[in-house]
């Protein structure tokens, strides 16, 4: 699925340079589901956004499906961002202007190889699969929490991407309601896609078949 190599990412901070990850190996496989854990400033934010090929390592080398993503154009990189990779975020990142209709339908567009009649039916199909049907016209105002993160994942799978990466993803939400997002968070792990999620909480790395612990930067532990 998809390999980092010695990965290291650092920023320039005025005349300070921060060092977020060092030297970074890991392999992920289909059909995973991957728990990464570590104290706030252990680099697990950043190392979501190298595996989501938002950001590119300052070293090191990433290969996503046998193939380097930042030796492509920007357009086509953006495409793989848009169809083969879903993002879930602990504070939804729904576009507000939208309802939840169009907010599930930005990726397909972004994709740019879906007709308008595929779209309808993919966002139709993507909102019953988290049990939203009738909130499709509603906007982000106008849903609860937990309605808005279940829009949020309708939005990160609705392209039945190969890599599911979520970040806090129940961070923001009472027990009950965050038992339900992990549940369709978990549900989406198939034979041709992984999940990977960012979290402190334990309950959800039990769930997890690997759980890959960070600190400054390093990877501490990558087990069962």
């Amino acid at each position: 699925m998809i390999s980092l190599t010695s990965v290291s990412k650092t920023f320039v901070r005025g005349e300070s340079e921060i060092t977020a990850l060092q030297k970074i190996t890991l392999v992920m496989g289909v059909n995973e589901l991957i728990g990464i854990q570590g104290p706030s400033g252990a680099g697990k934010t950043t190392l979501l956004t190298i595996l989501g090929l938002l950001d590119r390592p300052s070293f090191g080398a990433v290969r996503f499906q046998g193939e380097d993503p930042w030796s492509v154009p920007d357009r086509r990189r953006a495409r793989m961002r848009a169809s083969e990779i879903g993002f879930v975020f602990q504070t939804y990142n729904l576009l507000h202007g939208l309802t939840a209709w169009r907010n599930v339908e930005l990726p397909l567009k972004l994709a740019k190889s879906f007709t308008r009649q595929q779209r309808r039916r993919l966002v139709n199909s993507a909102l019953d699969r988290v049990g939203l049907t009738d909130r499709a016209n509603h906007y982000p105002s106008q849903v609860s929490g937990g309605e808005a993160q279940r829009i949020a994942i309708a939005r990160a799978t609705v392209t039945n991407p190969h890599l599911l990466l979520a970040d806090e993803p129940t961070g923001n939400l009472d027990s009950d309601t965050g038992n339900q997002v992990l549940d369709l968070i978990c549900s989406f792990e198939s034979p041709d896609s992984s999940v990977v999620i960012v979290t402190h909480n334990e309950q959800i790395t039990d769930r997890c078949q690997r759980v890959i612990r960070l600190s400054d930067g390093r990877i501490l532990d990558s087990a069962p």
